[in-house]
């Protein structure tokens, strides 16, 4: 994976890191299932008016919708309505990159490296650090749904690296169209016509929340969804979605200095270790190609594009 790469998947993490602020805000004014109904009609509707349907199977499309676009946010969203800490839902969110190599590896029989093995590991043990020193910061439930989410992103991952879309970004906005419609029906069937009029209702809340949800669609979602699609297009889905593991240190870090929540010194350990993780498993090979083996043209674009 060359160093640009690795510096737009970086990109991305600080983007998606800062967005848990972003989704912070947003929910103080608007109900969950209501809030991830508005994230993507924003999107969804200049989309189907003006963008080209992208030239994919129909199965990775709604793969990508249901899994990154509903299952994620709707589980995101609901779990940190109901009790998860902004930096701690960051985290359990990161579970995807385990998820996304186990289902690359049994469902898609993706080759995994030894070293891609290790620095997941590595990663994964972070976290859990991480995860073991803010333990007493969350209940069992919201943790239960927020780490839904992350298996609902995996499946979103897996499906974006097939679809191999010639325009990704067309495919981040088709993937929009998806959500509104069973999140909307899911608003007004459990939270109710009244809560989300009220909602709208001018208030003190109402102006972080609407700069929340212009940060989520725009930087979010169009910037760093889009990004990171590109990736997924080009590399493995297992090379690619440990880099997600980067998002809860900024998340944890913004959290911290924005919202008062505490970092302890074996959260910062933790973080240690997901960032040498992530690190060192995105290395595979280019190490030994740097130092004189040259690919093929062939030989290049199948390690670059083949999953």
């Amino acid at each position: 994976m060359p160093i640009s790469h690795r510096l737009l998947a970086v990109s991305v993490a600080v983007m998606w890191g800062l967005n848990f602020i972003a989704i912070h805000a947003s929910l103080e004014q608007f109900p969950p299932f209501l809030l991830a109904a508005l994230r993507f009609a924003v999107i969804a509707i200049p989309t189907i008016l003006l963008v080209p349907r992208p030239k994919v199977p129909l199965r990775w499309l709604l793969g990508y919708g249901i899994g990154f676009g509903t299952l994620q946010f709707l589980f995101l969203y609901w779990g940190m309505a109901v009790g998860m800490p902004t930096g701690l839902a960051s985290l359990v969110l990161q579970s995807s990159a385990p998820f996304t190599v186990l289902l690359g590896a049994v469902v898609f029989r993706d080759r995994v490296s030894a070293r891609q093995v290790v620095g997941l590991s590595v990663a994964t043990l972070g976290l859990a650090v991480v995860g073991w020193s803010q333990a007493q910061a969350a209940a069992f439930a919201p943790f239960l749904l927020v780490l839904a989410g992350g298996f609902g992103w995996a499946i979103g991952n897996v499906s974006s690296a097939r679809a191999k879309a010639p325009n990704p970004l067309h495919l981040t906005l088709w993937m929009s169209v998806v959500p509104p419609v069973p999140m909307l029906a899911l608003s007004l069937v459990i939270e109710g016509p009244d809560a989300i009029a009220q909602s709208f209702v001018p208030g003190p809340a109402l102006v972080p929340a609407l700069l929340g949800l212009a940060y989520t669609v725009l930087i979010g979602t169009l910037a760093g969804s889009g990004i990171w699609t590109w990736l997924m297009a080009r590399h493995p889905a297992g090379v690619v979605a440990p880099f997600s593991m980067l998002v809860p240190v900024v998340g944890l870090s913004a959290s911290a200095v924005l919202l008062g929540e505490q970092i302890g010194m074996w959260t910062a350990v933790g973080a240690a270790l997901v960032i040498a993780g992530v690190l060192w498993g995105a290395r595979r090979k280019n190490a030994r190609r740097a130092r004189g083996a040259v690919p093929r043209p062939a030989e290049h674009r199948a390690a670059v594009l083949t999953p």
